[in-house]
């Protein structure tokens, strides 16, 4: 297994098959499925951007926000899929329909947010303050729609009032990684020059509801406390800090990691999917664990298909590669996560640490 630590070299052909597996999914508007037919989402989007910036693949990183800016909502929105609402066929272990079958769109706040992280992402490593600025009324418009579903306790409903979404309740992995995003979009509207003090007010508000308000989410539905995801995803986004981090990663280290594999996307089943593993990764840097962080990352590498790009996960009770898909998302959050561990890019630090105090701190 490959085990990186800072300052580490990464191959320069060791993302080959990763960037290649991404640049074959991008479609001639620049917008980047799922798989092959697959779905969209501006989530899972933007993160496969944020790989192609990683990997250098600025001219492409840049047709994918294009895509996002042609296709932006007059209220600052996306209409996004599911993966999850896709036909699955059983015999050929893969996702089979098209973008048809994925069910209605959706308006999802967290899939909103998510272009303030990929754009500051992005000037991290360009420097370009041109092209921030040109993005920069996108990023605007989209947290102001995703504010605008603030409660008065301070958590945001996970998408809008469509006739297709009407459960009017948050969940702890989307506002998250929203609080997150809030953060970058801050960090752009200070390097503009621009006012953010609503926003990061706004954060802080959101950062005391998933602390002390665990009341406020899961409301209407089953807790999702089962997905690895909503155990880790706090402390990647930076809600729960220093000591309290690392204990709640402690708490069901033992439940959620499969030692030597990675960490399971549902509690009670034997699969280990490369992008939570690659997301754990950046959480354990956040809370100070490097060791771990590094072991984390380099268990991963063993999941990569004969053409270099990695599988959505491994069943490792069947031990069978599962499901037979290779997602751009999933290639893309094990080169952030290698980034941040390595140091290949300035924008390292991004998913490595919380860059940016809760404006009550």
């Amino acid at each position: 297994m490959t085990h990186l630590t800072w300052g580490d070299r990464v191959p320069d052909d060791f993302f080959d098959g990763s960037r290649a597996r991404i640049l074959e999914l991008q479609r001639d508007n620049g917008a980047i499925p799922w798989y092959d037919g697959g779905v969209i989402d501006p989530w899972n989007h933007t993160e496969a951007a944020m790989g192609l910036t990683v990997l250098g693949e600025i001219e492409h990183a840049r047709r994918a926000f294009n895509y996002l800016a042609e296709t932006q909502l007059k209220d600052g929105s996306w209409w996004g899929q599911l993966g999850a609402a896709v036909p699955f066929d059983e015999t050929e272990q893969r996702f089979t329909g098209e973008e048809k079958d994925a069910g209605h769109h959706i308006r999802d706040t967290n899939f909103a947010a998510y272009i303030a992280t990929g754009a500051w992402h992005h000037y991290l490593v360009t420097r370009d303050r041109k092209w921030l600025a040109g993005i920069w009324p996108h990023v605007e418009a989209a947290i102001r729609f995703v504010l605008s579903y603030q409660s008065e306790h301070g958590e945001i409903r996970w998408a809008a009032d469509d006739p297709h979404t009407p459960e009017d309740d948050a969940l702890i992995t989307g506002s998250s990684s929203i609080y997150k995003s809030l953060e970058c979009a801050a960090q752009i509207a200070r390097e503009l020059g621009h006012p953010s003090r609503d926003w990061m007010e706004a954060r802080a508000k959101l950062g005391e509801a998933l602390r002390d308000k665990p009341h406020r989410f899961d409301r209407t539905w089953e807790p999702k406390d089962r997905y690895s995801m909503d155990w880790y995803y706090p402390v990647l986004a930076g809600v729960v800090t220093g000591e309290a981090a690392r204990k709640r990663l402690a708490a069901k280290w033992d439940i959620f990691v499969a030692e030597g594999k990675g960490c399971r996307c549902v509690m009670d089943q034997p699969w280990v999917t490369v992008a939570e593993s690659a997301e754990l990764t950046m959480a354990l840097l956040v809370s100070g664990q490097r060791a771990k962080a590094e072991a984390m990352l380099s268990w991963q590498h063993q999941w990569k298909a004969d053409c270099g790009a990695y599988w959505m996960g491994y069943q490792f009770a069947d031990e069978v590669a599962w499901p037979a898909e290779k997602p751009a998302w999933t290639a893309a959050a094990v080169i952030l996560a290698t980034d941040a561990i390595a140091g290949m890019t300035p924008a390292a630090h991004l998913f490595a640490e919380r860059t940016l105090a809760e404006a009550a701190e």
